[in-house]
């Protein structure tokens, strides 16, 4: 089983949280890994190549250039 839990900020792991996974996996051997959450937009923007694509993308969508793909066209 694999659950990952986001929040905010550490002061938000109460008693409450721990006692949810204490409930959700009771007697089973867990691993428990904490790290700091990414901001996936700065990471992406990091990359020059992807800074150019995802800024393109966002002037093709304010102009209404906007490309449809249904589920059964993949």
């Amino acid at each position: 089983m694999y659950t990952t839990y986001h929040l905010n900020s550490a002061s938000e792991i109460t008693a409450d949280v721990v006692e949810a996974i204490k409930a959700a996996f009771k007697e089973k051997p867990i691993v428990l890994t904490v790290e700091e959450e990414w901001d996936t937009t700065a990471y992406l923007m990091s990359s020059p190549p992807n800074k150019i694509m995802l800024d393109q993308s966002l002037l093709q969508a304010k102009n209404g250039e906007f490309i449809e793909i249904k589920p059964e066209d993949l």
